[in-house]
């Protein structure tokens, strides 16, 4: 995809996915994962089924078991620990997409054709505006997951999210900022979906508020990324807004390093996973993160306990952790209230406030857009050693997107 006291600020206003059947996974308090089962026993009611699409190999792969422990979590969490709701054992599908569109799509296809009225776990933004139509044509509930493109926001109303998106992220490092009129802003990112959408969001956010706002783009294949770094350093901004992802990571830090953009400007990236640490290399002390989530970072019960059940699972919470579980709190709720009609699924959803785990979050009636605090962090140590340290949590008021009209 990475502070200073903030100002809440008007919504108005104002980073970082074969064969496609993995086998279907019931989640019930005597299964394994991997293990199938039936559709339920004489005198059960019938199961609600999950489909996970998700990146499971392929660039986003990190990403997407993060997703995946996360989810696991907090399924055990919302239904202390019966994987049921109502009487319904809840039963997931894993898909794995891949990183790509074609196989998501095609896997969704063919759970919706099987009868699965709920597609979660979305890795990719790409992906995800391919996944919200079909949703919708098939009149069945999309649990967006990391995919943080804004445009998923609003698409159709079979469409939610269980992340956050790339404007939340923009209202934290304009938090950074203070007041932003009159200020150079310089957006540094990779040519694609997510870089784009990043763009627009900071033009959106800071353009409006009076800031000069300039962009800086690197196709996605370029390694040499020091004419990118003289570039944005030429720019003399007041803050540079970095939105990167994958391998060519380390090189761009070095780069924006060793053309004295660390020291020249303000700079702020989001966080992203633990891995991604070491590749800010000795600069990183220089940088302010703005996090959608760190392990610690938020100290509620949720938080504690999809702590204690990824550690089980043999992992450690991660950037997109809180996605996984998010989703699955909103999957119980969904299947409590109407477990075999999308539209009573909607409803349930829409509007509903709850205790997730960064703390008080609420789905957004209009859009479907999910309200949620937000962090600001710097990284302590360098290497392995480097560990995020909290600077402020934003609340999810302080962090509101604008809301956009339902497209359908």
């Amino acid at each position: 995809m990475s502070h200073t006291a903030a100002r809440p600020r008007r919504s108005g206003a104002l980073a970082a996915a074969s064969a496609l059947s993995l086998g279907t996974l019931l989640l019930s308090a005597c299964a394994s994962p991997g293990t199938g089962g039936p559709d339920g026993a004489k005198g059960e009611s019938a199961p609600v089924k999950v489909g996970l699409v998700y990146s499971r190999t392929g660039p986003l792969a990190d990403y997407g078991k993060q997703y995946l422990q996360g989810f696991k979590a907090g399924l055990g969490y919302a239904t202390k620990g019966t994987n049921k709701v109502g009487g319904h054992k809840i039963v997931v599908t894993e898909r794995d997409d891949a990183g790509d569109a074609a196989k998501a799509t095609a896997a969704g296809k063919d759970l919706i054709g099987k009868g699965y009225k709920i597609l979660a776990g979305t890795t990719d933004s790409g992906i995800a505006l391919q996944m919200a139509p079909l949703a919708a044509q098939n009149k069945v509930l999309f649990l967006d997951g990391p995919a943080a493109t804004d445009a998923v926001t609003g698409i159709n109303k079979y469409t939610f999210r269980s992340g956050r998106q790339s404007y939340q992220d923009t209202l934290t490092a304009a938090a950074m900022l203070g007041d932003a009129k009159g200020k150079k802003v310089t957006v540094l990112a990779q040519d694609s979906t997510f870089g784009q959408a990043n763009v627009a969001a900071v033009r959106a956010v800071l353009g409006k508020e009076g800031a000069k706002v300039s962009k800086v783009l690197a196709p996605p294949s370029a390694t040499d990324l020091t004419p990118f770094a003289r570039q944005v350093r030429s720019a003399k901004p007041d803050l540079v807004f970095v939105a990167w992802a994958g391998a060519t990571a380390p090189a761009l830090w070095t780069a924006l390093d060793q053309q004295g953009v660390l020291s020249a400007s303000k700079v702020t990236t989001g966080l992203a996973g633990t891995a991604s640490y070491p590749v800010f290399g000795k600069g990183g002390d220089k940088i302010t993160f703005l996090a959608h989530y760190f392990g610690g970072a938020a100290g509620t019960a949720a938080e504690k306990a999809m702590t204690a059940s990824v550690k089980e699972q043999g992992g450690v919470p991660d950037l997109f952790t809180p996605d996984g579980f998010t989703a699955a709190q909103m999957v119980v709720r969904a299947a409590q209230e109407s477990p075999e009609d999308a539209d009573g699924m909607i409803e349930a959803l829409e509007g509903w406030s709850f205790e997730g785990v960064k703390g008080a979050t609420e789905v957004r009636a209009e859009d479907h857009a999910l309200l949620q605090p937000m962090f600001q962090a710097k990284l302590e140590g360098t290497g392995a050693s480097a560990e995020p340290k909290l600077v402020k949590k934003l609340d999810k008021d302080e962090v509101t997107p604008p809301v956009q009209p339902m497209k359908g």
